[in-house]
């Protein structure tokens, strides 16, 4: 039997997209360059994450801020999505708090609007760069309860630290009766077909309070000290 194949040629168009993908190399380089220089001297920072949709008046909204407020007054910089909802919370949190709180804003068509809580504000045009940013200087992960948005980058440290391709920090996920159904699929579904490891289970923790989420990162680096050791400053150079 023979193979089809599809005959290809450059077009007019398709020299004209090339150009404009080429270019936009450049666009991405800026994104990267600003971040760095402008968020170098956060650390120690968290990262916290959840969803836009959460309006102020309900508890994860308050809860988020309580928590974001009490990192922020550990010395902790507290770095969010930078848009409504939870994340607004978290800026709002950390906004009075001691600490710099910081939105990494990004472009979309029908939903993201920056808040006003932010001593530091970028804005991306796409999401790895952005997704970059959020891991580079973290010193912890905080996940509150969100949607695709919120397990995608909860999925991205995951995987990163699972990998190696990123130094272990604590992941924490907050409030247990939204993260129990995911937690259980884990362990039913992923674990048992042995998709994963039983280490990997290791990789986060659950909390339900500011306190608890401050007391898991200090524990965290009680012995090592938040600055990074010279083997992770390489893997989070060849992130």
């Amino acid at each position: 039997m023979k193979k089809k194949h599809i005959h290809q040629s450059m077009t007019p168009t398709d020299d004209t997209l090339l150009n404009r993908e080429s270019w936009k190399i450049f666009q991405i380089m800026a994104e990267f360059v600003e971040g760095f220089e402008r968020l170098v001297k956060i650390k120690p920072s968290v990262s916290m994450f959840g969803s836009a949709r959460t309006p102020r008046d309900h508890p994860y909204y308050k809860l988020t801020e309580k928590i974001s407020y009490a990192l922020s007054e550990a010395g902790f910089s507290v770095v969010s999505g930078g848009g409504p909802g939870i994340m607004e919370a978290i800026n709002k949190g950390a906004y009075r708090g001691k600490s710099p709180s910081i939105g990494l804003n990004i472009m979309l068509p029908n939903e993201q609007s920056g808040n006003e809580y932010q001593d530091i504000s970028l804005t991306f045009r796409h999401f790895f760069s952005r997704k970059v940013m959020f891991v580079k200087y973290a010193s912890a992960y905080v996940v509150m309860p969100g949607g695709f948005g919120t397990l995608d980058e909860l999925a991205e440290i995951l995987t990163l630290v699972q990998t190696g391709k990123s130094r272990c920090i604590p992941i924490i996920l907050v409030h247990k009766p939204f993260w129990s159904g995911l937690i259980d699929w884990i362990e039913k579904s992923l674990l048992t077909e042995k998709m994963i490891n039983p280490e990997d289970t290791k990789l986060f923790q659950m909390a339900d309070t500011p306190e608890e989420v401050v007391d898991i990162i200090f524990s965290h680096y009680e012995k090592t000290g938040f600055e990074p050791s010279a083997e992770e400053q390489e893997k989070l150079l060849n992130l």
